[in-house]
């Protein structure tokens, strides 16, 4: 007689146990799939948002002094040894070594400019750019369309008396205002943007840039690599990581993760007590039989074998099950429960190590039962027959 004939009979004399065991390692390994499932969505759709979320990396020119107003710029105030940057620059930037976690470039170029009888502080942006990195920005009217259009902050557009539409002078060139931005307490509420070009026209600095605003979220190295990076293709600058930026950004994904993981291991902590409980039980059942077994022959790894080979089973089959019901759970508690945009992601590794930790995690439990399955005397066993 073969033992997988032993092992398979075993089985379908004892379904119910036996679904009762592979129903419970189902629903843990299902609410383990999902955990990780969800949190690597979370993960993802966090890290795309937070990617183009605001600056964390800030390159300014250097210099030996400078007085300014806006992320450490000299804009109106004496400087000298000022670096320069170009728009040349942002390419390199661009072929970093980890350019790859790099989601926002956003250059700016800064002057202050007389409208009326106000001095201006203006930014030239890249309008596509600048939007994505402040997406909290909310605005009366448009965004703008073309190099001739701008937006206001809304103390300037009241000091100014601007609406949205009205035209506005810079040293002879003329700008519509698209859009009046919403107060958000920065600096911007008091800079007037216009696009980049138009700006180096205006203020006579063809392909000249104030500073640039780096948005990356680097999950596969630290920032200060990042950091590092670009001082090395840009000398003439000064880079500076924004650390709070990184630390909350980094936090938010280091704790999903820990969350996931604690939540886990108290998950397989129950799936495997469950385990060990049904095959003690089942053990102690079978007394009887086992100690025929060893009366005819059955050496103690055959019994073992045995014992360790419907665990094995039960566990594939409910590693499997709890696999596809987690990913169920996950498609379909995801969006509602985080709002993602970032669909959840069917990984073969996750398939992979819910399986087989479900058969890892069912051996182990099962192996004390096994053990004590082998050690019983067959004339004890035996006479209770």
């Amino acid at each position: 007689m073969r033992l997988i004939d032993v092992t398979l009979r075993n089985l379908s004399r004892r379904k119910g146990r036996k679904l009762l065991l592979m129903a419970g390692l189902s629903i843990g390994v299902a609410t383990v799939v999902a955990l990780v499932a969800i949190t690597g969505t979370m993960q993802a759709d966090v890290a795309a948002k937070l990617d183009e979320y605001g600056a964390n990396i800030l390159i300014v020119p250097k210099a030996n002094d400078l007085s300014l107003s806006y992320g450490g710029v000299a804009v109106a105030s004496a400087a000298y040894d000022v670096g320069e940057l170009t728009e040349a620059d942002l390419d390199r930037i661009n072929n970093i070594k980890n350019a790859r976690n790099i989601s926002v470039v956003a250059p700016k170029l800064l002057g202050a400019i007389p409208i009326e009888d106000q001095t201006v502080l203006v930014a030239g942006v890249r309008f596509d750019d600048e939007l994505r990195l402040k997406q909290w920005w909310e605005m009366e009217g448009s965004e703008p369309g073309s190099q001739d259009e701008a937006l206001a902050g809304l103390r300037l557009a009241r000091a100014l008396d601007l609406r949205a539409g009205d035209s506005i002078e810079l040293d002879g060139h003329s700008f519509r205002v698209a859009g009046i931005l919403a107060e958000n307490g920065s600096q911007d509420d008091d800079i007037l943007f216009i696009d980049l070009g138009a700006a180096q026209r205006v203020m006579e600095k063809p392909q000249s840039v104030s500073l640039v605003e780096v948005a990356a979220l680097c999950t596969e190295c630290p920032v200060e690599d990042m950091v590092e990076q670009i001082g090395g293709v840009l000398p003439q600058a000064r880079v500076t990581a924004l650390r709070q930026a990184v630390t909350l950004r980094m936090e938010t994904v280091g704790q999903l993760s820990r969350f996931a993981l604690a939540v886990s291991a108290v998950v397989v902590a129950i799936g495997g007590l469950v385990v060990l409980t049904t095959m003690l039980g089942a053990v102690a059942e079978r007394k009887q039989e086992i100690g025929l077994f060893r009366a005819l022959g059955f050496r103690r790894w055959h019994v073992m074998n045995i014992v360790l080979g419907e665990a094995a089973l039960v566990s594939l089959a409910g590693g499997i099950t709890g696999f596809l019901l987690g990913m169920g759970a996950a498609v379909v508690l995801a969006p509602r429960l985080a709002n993602l945009a970032t669909a959840v992601i069917w990984n073969p590794w996750l398939a992979l190590g819910a399986v087989g930790g479900a058969v890892l995690v069912g051996l182990l439990a099962s192996l004390y039962p096994a053990i004590s399955a082998s050690r019983l005397d067959p004339t004890t066993a035996l006479r209770s027959l």
